[in-house]
């Protein structure tokens, strides 16, 4: 045990490097399967090209955003004694691996999705194996490096800017080792929110290009060879549902340490470890998270077609939170003192555990929540079946209902869950809290990505023309997958609802400020401009979405109508125009939303102070939170209602099915649900997180309290008589007596 204890900060990366070789061996798996005959290959390479082909145009754009953003931060590094140059740095590892997380993902779903293609042909259960096997590539991979990259960054830089001058890890040398780590945090968060609006304007306006003009106007079905835009959607598939995700939850995971860890910095702890037990605690929880998502991946099986798929991967799930939580428990009991306090509240090691458990809790009951809301057979659903039988409009005005309606039983959820973390651990408590929710990222991430490649696989079944029972295993899996996004997405909005109001937390603290008085005028200001800012986010990210599907639609139409024997199979259609549509538009709108997340809080910071940006921050978040579990759920409730017609559905006594004038109305419900369940919706959490972590960032900066670097201070001498030193002797005696 001494052994463990001595050596545990360099144990935690070696957390994320077991991660990163599971990984490998999944992978390794999944490309040994068959991939299939010629025409299934061919489809799959079509994929595979046009995902590397955006992400190469994005990853070109963001390079200069990168380069720029370094410099800046490079120069603020050095206006202030709390930060350092070298934060520019850890803003580019951040950035990298961010980017990388989600090339990862990508490069593993354009195998994987081919492959459940062909395992579909024998059995549910394989098709089950090879798409979950692929998405668990995705989770452990981004958890792996999440994990590795971070534990290290912290080790260098705890290690130079703490050990080496035999710094107070409660003070000032800490404070900047964590304000340099910030730096990846927000990196990693930068790339994640471009990564995530890019890949969600790309998938949607091919979605809904192909959506419009395929099934309504020509009555072809979904995914069908004859589509131009059927590659382009199922590229968007990749770029959005999985390159996008992989980095969205990669920022998320790193946010959720980073603010833990920062609040832990103010805890004076007397234990085994130097006094940075605290600031341990959530890296040590998350690698532990990371080994039984490991755990849980094993259990997600099947063995009968009339299995549900949905079951066995609530089993996955629901065992990798348990071993967490029990593991939890121990490390909580090894790692921290018996009495901790932090700004004023005190609490014991047991409460710091029971606040884990209550982020565990409500990381489940907001997958719970937002499963009802959007699987199929459920009440919220049904609702917006029934209403699709009097026409389009009754469609819209269900699903606006049931997503509004969603957003109460998650937000009471997250009210109890930061009222009970804070009650029994303060703001670190609200802060471990999240941290335990999001130890099983790897787990989570993996239900979450099997859905896009299970979708693709329908897709490629569809084009290739394989029998029926093929692609009704394939939509089985991709019923399920819709769900599981939508629960991913909440489990995501719900952790960017602790983790930000921990970072808010923290940049209080670091920028010199014990409160927030809404009674001022201009903090009352800023909490509405807050508010304001999801609302302008979202109508950029659905506007952008509209205007790249235009685009699509003229182009499909063009295309349908100058070239002959499309509808008959005898030509083939131009699908790298459209491919080519979506990644122009997405590269090129995905901007302006966002600079708003980034430019934002350092123009109200420095224009109007702390407290003011404190009131913007409080007005991001609860607006933010309410926009995303709205569009999420609104969108997903939307997709399932279309999907469930493929099966046939009772309304009033009567069976309807596809291309049913009630399904027309589902299609086009879905097509309204599409921008908001997979471009904006999920983008709020990013939103949220970024604009807390860029605040903290510039933090110091706005901290009158802060002192400039001892070298540009100059030493001023001033001279003066003796009997003028011995009048100033004898005042500051007599006021002191």
């Amino acid at each position: 045990m001494d052994f463990f204890t001595n050596n545990l900060i360099y144990l935690i990366p070696v957390f994320g490097v077991v991660g990163i070789a599971v990984m490998m061996i999944k992978s390794a798996w999944v490309t040994k399967q068959d991939a299939g005959d010629g025409d299934m290959t061919e489809l799959s390479g079509y994929i595979a090209d046009g995902a590397m082909a955006f992400l190469r145009a994005e990853w070109k754009v963001l390079s200069y955003f990168v380069v720029v953003a370094a410099i800046l931060l490079a120069y603020s590094g050095t206006t202030v004694a709390t930060s350092s140059p070298v934060i520019a740095v850890s803003f580019i590892v951040g950035a990298f691996l961010s980017a990388f997380a989600g090339y990862l993902g990508m490069r593993i779903a354009t195998k994987a999705n081919v492959r459940t293609t062909q395992a579909a042909k024998t059995s549910l259960a394989q098709a089950l194996k090879v798409s979950f096997t692929g998405g668990t590539v995705m989770g452990l991979g981004v958890a792996g490096i999440a994990v590795l990259g971070l534990g290290s960054m912290f080790i260098v830089l705890y290690t130079f800017y703490v050990k080496s001058v035999n710094g107070n890890v409660n003070g000032a040398e800490m404070e900047k080792a964590l304000d340099v780590l910030a730096g990846f945090s927000l990196g990693a968060e930068s790339i994640a929110l471009f990564a995530r609006v890019g890949g969600g304007i790309y998938t949607k306006a091919a979605d809904v290009g192909a959506d419009l003009v395929g099934k309504v106007e020509a009555g072809i079905p979904e995914d069908d060879v004859r589509n131009p835009a059927t590659i382009a959607d199922n590229v968007g598939d990749n770029v959005g549902d999985v390159a996008g995700m992989g980095a969205d939850l990669f920022g998320s995971y790193v946010a959720t340490i980073l603010a833990t860890m920062v609040l832990g910095r103010e805890i004076k702890s007397v234990d085994n470890f130097g006094g940075i037990a605290p600031i341990l605690l959530p890296m040590l929880i998350a690698g532990l998270g990371l080994l039984f998502s490991i755990v849980g991946a094993s259990f997600v099986k099947i063995k009968n077609e009339t299995d549900s798929v949905q079951k066995a991967l609530n089993m996955g799930n629901w065992l990798s939170i348990l071993l967490t939580a029990i593991a939890s428990y121990f490390a909580v009991q090894w790692l921290m003192p018996d009495n901790m306090i932090i700004r004023n509240v005190n609490f014991t090691r047991n409460d710091v555990f029971l606040a884990i458990v209550v982020g565990l809790l409500v990381g489940t009951l907001m997958s719970i929540i937002t499963e009802y809301y959007t699987a199929m057979g459920k009440r919220p659903v049904l609702s917006i079946i029934r209403q699709s039988s009097t026409g389009h409009a009754t469609n819209i005005i269900a699903g606006l209902a049931v997503g509004m309606e969603s957003t109460v039983l998650p937000i009471l959820v997250l009210a109890a869950g930061i009222y009970g973390s804070f009650y029994f651990a303060g703001l670190y408590g609200v802060a471990i809290a999240a941290a335990g929710m999001m130890a099983t990222t790897a787990m989570q991430l993996a239900i979450d990505a099997f859905g896009p490649i299970a979708d693709n696989a329908g897709g490629i079944a569809e084009m290739s023309g394989l029998p029926p029972e093929v692609r009704e295993r394939t939509d089985n899996l991709d019923a399920v997958g819709n769900t599981t996004a939508a629960t991913g997405k909440g489990f995501a909005i719900a952790s960017a609802a602790l983790t930000s109001l921990a970072l808010f937390a923290a940049f209080v603290g670091v920028a010199g400020i014990d409160h927030i008085d809404i009674y001022k005028a201009d903090v009352l200001a800023g909490l509405f401009v807050g508010g304001m800012i999801p609302f302008i986010f979202s109508a950029l990210c659905i506007s952008a979405v509209g205007r790249a599907a235009m685009a699509m639609v003229e182009e499909v139409r063009r295309q349908f109508r100058e070239i002959p024997g499309i509808m008959e199979y005898k030509a083939k259609p131009e699908y790298e125009k459209c491919v080519a549509i979506s990644t122009k538009a997405s590269i090129r709108e995905m901007m302006a939303p966002g600079l708003i997340a980034l430019i934002t809080p350092i123009i109200i910071g420095f224009a109007f102070g702390p407290e003011v940006l404190g009131g913007l921050l409080a007005g991001v978040t609860v607006s933010g939170v309410l926009m995303g579990i709205f569009q999420s759920n609104a969108g997903g409730a939307w997709d399932n209602a279309k999907k469930s017609f493929e099966k046939g559905v009772e309304i009033n006594g009567e069976i309807y099915y596809k291309k049913s004038e009630p399904h027309k109305a589902s299609v086009t419900g879905d097509t309204v649900g599409d921008p908001f369940k997979d471009t904006s919706g999920p983008s709020m959490n990013i939103l949220i997180k970024l604009m807390s972590i860029m605040s903290l960032v510039i933090a110091p900066h706005l901290n009158p309290n802060k002192v400039p670097p001892a070298a540009t201070l100059k030493p001023t001498t001033i001279k003066v008589s003796k009997a003028t030193a011995a009048v100033v002797t004898k005042l500051n005696t007599a006021q002191y007596q």
